[in-house]
């Protein structure tokens, strides 16, 4: 009898990762819809409608969403590379080639979703996934050695020190290479979906990949929670049946305690210029600047370390449980659903859209149209897969990966 060569079924799923995957991406939706996309309309300002919850919403996006929930959809990318590897090992399958080829049709989706929004990421993991297939044999405490580097900001500072080398050799080139393009965007001056495409595959692409490779090097933690999820995955610890009440407990409330002490100190120093740290190149930074923004990124880490463990131990605890669960079916189709905001977002903020009527809403409106797009998402995923196995970009990606059309509808449908 010939092997099955695929690695596993829609049924045979650990359900905690779906409904945790769905609770990362509200947070996403949330944030992004905080940021207006990263698209600026330049609509007519208006008086706020809700001043103080404006100011609320703010402080929750900055303080408890910004940084946080996406982490924990980079950490689940990272574990899920392990399960895909692991079950294929089982098998006794090399899946590192076609790992490999899943990650270029990954990388492809990405440039499709950033036609629409500039600060997709999924092209990005495509990227980050490739070097996940490298680092799949290497030892969990080399691993481990790689994240401390990278969350301790390790590229932020050798990008720092060779900045200033050069800058003191070429001061004048330096300056100028840092002047930024002045004026509105072209997509602005002449609004059409094919200048916002020009637009994010340009000035809008340089900008990420200095939002990630820059200054604020959040492509290093991102990195860095792929590799934590792949030794996270090897300690089996979100395959037991049951994930031990106590030890959760231990991590949850360490967790909140670490974060509660590097906000604290994080008090004690200055905060950075955002403004410096916006530029390609690293300025004269103060070391004080260097020491908080290291501690904010280790705080974003801990502080989804405690959602995560936070969570699971709600998920598995039967009165709220049953609630959390509602959310797996949006995590199972998590790349449809994100590739569906990066669309909803860019047509409700691109001013060759809906721009114009939702591009000065304040972050009372945009935080409550989040949730109402996510509840859309929402029921309609539990829909979606009374019918079918997979979401329709988790089908294709699945089909795209085997070269050959997989299983979509279900035999019967079920209506749970």
């Amino acid at each position: 009898m010939e092997q099955d060569k695929t690695l596993s079924t829609p049924l045979n799923r650990i359900t905690v990762l779906d409904a945790l995957r769905g609770f990362a991406l509200l947070g996403v939706i949330l944030m992004h819809m905080l940021q207006h996309y990263s698209i600026f309309s330049f609509s007519e300002p208006r008086e706020p409608l809700y001043p103080a919850w404006d100011e609320a919403i703010r402080w929750i996006g900055q303080n408890v969403i910004s940084g946080r929930f996406i982490n924990i959809f980079a950490f689940l990318f990272g574990l899920s590379f392990f399960i895909q590897m692991d079950r294929a090992s089982r098998k006794g399958i090399d899946f590192r080639l076609r790992f490999i080829w899943r990650m270029v049709i990954l990388f492809v989706i990405g440039l499709v979703g950033n036609c629409f929004y500039s600060g997709e990421i999924i092209s990005l993991y495509a990227v980050f996934g490739i070097i996940m297939v490298l680092l799949y044999k290497v030892r969990s405490w080399i691993l481990m050695i790689l994240v401390s580097l990278l969350l301790l900001g390790t590229p932020r500072i050798l990008k720092i020190s060779y900045d200033r080398m050069t800058r003191t050799e070429q001061p004048e080139n330096i300056r100028n290479s840092d002047r930024r393009p002045s004026g509105p965007p072209r997509q602005m001056e002449k609004p059409s979906f094919a200048n916002s495409v020009k637009h994010n595959f340009t000035r809008g692409l340089q900008g990420k990949l200095n939002y990630q490779f820059g200054l604020f090097s959040r492509g290093y933690i991102t990195l860095a929670l792929f590799i934590l999820g792949l030794v996270v995955g090897r300690t089996r610890y979100f395959e037991e049946i049951q994930i031990p009440k106590g030890k959760n407990l231990i991590l949850f409330g360490g967790s909140v305690i670490a974060v509660i002490l590097i906000n604290s100190v994080i008090g004690l120093f200055p905060p950075p210029d955002i403004r410096a740290m916006m530029t390609p190149r690293g300025g004269e930074l103060p070391i004080s600047s260097l020491i908080v923004m290291t501690l904010n990124d280790i705080n974003t880490v801990v502080f989804s370390m405690a959602l995560v463990t936070g969570f699971i131990l709600l998920y598995h605890t039967g009165h709220f449980g049953r609630y959390l669960d509602v959310m797996s079916p949006y995590g199972r189709m998590g790349l449809t659903n994100y590739e569906v905001q990066s669309v909803i977002g860019g047509l409700l903020f691109s001013m060759w859209a809906f721009g114009p009527v939702f591009g000065n809403w304040g972050p009372t409106e945009v935080f409550a149209l989040g949730i109402a797009v996510y509840i859309l998402q929402l029921i309609y995923s539990r829909y979606w897969l009374r019918y079918f196995l997979y979401g329709p970009l988790e089908w294709f990606w699945r089909s795209a990966t085997y070269l050959k059309a997989q299983p979509f509808r279900r035999k019967t449908a079920t209506l749970r």
